[in-house]
């Protein structure tokens, strides 16, 4: 079945040896191979600015980066998010995204009682992320809080799900096997479309 994705690269350094740019390349050709329409997001070239208020958040409008990834997301029946895990968490310029993108009356809507609204029902998502540390580490001492955030306060509480995970970790210490499987592995999953 072919799916509309919508692959969103969230390392702030346009540098293009960067292993997230390489997976997010890599699941985009499996998924075109397969047929599946692509649509990028390089969080590192787009110009907004950071929320500053409730306000801002609640009723502002959001600026045309913004408006043209909402767009895109309304767009996507599929999100994939790409990102390496800095001082246990995403990158600043995810986080600013996701808070400029996921506002009220784009992915909720605020109910006068009881829980908002989910705009955004029906899409799936898969979170990739890299890491310095092993992945076990994350997951069991460190809980994988940050990933959980994500999923669950962004994504699901928008309607996104189910949200998928895939964890690449020790990566300075991977040689070119290790990457080339794990770019392999993406591109698997490009083609799955999942």
């Amino acid at each position: 079945m072919v799916k509309r994705i919508l692959i969103i690269d969230g390392h702030p350094d346009p540098e293009p040896q960067r292993l997230c740019h390489g997976l997010a390349n890599a699941y985009a050709s499996g998924a075109v191979d397969a047929g599946h329409e692509v649509r990028r997001l390089e969080l590192h070239s787009l110009d907004f600015p950071l929320l500053r208020s409730e306000a801002d958040f609640e009723t502002g409008k959001p600026p045309p980066p913004i408006a043209t990834a909402q767009a895109d997301i309304s767009w996507a029946e599929h999100i994939v998010i790409v990102y390496p895990l800095w001082l246990g968490s995403m990158p600043a310029l995810l986080k600013g995204f996701l808070e400029q993108a996921i506002r009220p009356d784009f992915a909720f809507e605020r109910a006068t009682s009881g829980w908002p609204k989910k705009r955004l029902q029906g899409k799936t998502a898969r979170i990739v992320v890299t890491m310095g540390m092993p992945v076990m580490i994350y997951r069991w001492i460190y809980l994988s809080h940050s990933l959980r955030s994500l999923e669950r306060n962004i994504l699901k509480f928008a309607g996104i799900s189910p949200v998928r995970e895939t964890l690449f970790g020790m990566i300075k210490e991977a040689n070119e096997q290790t990457r080339n499987r794990w770019i392999d592995q993406m591109a698997t999953l490009g083609r799955s479309g999942r």
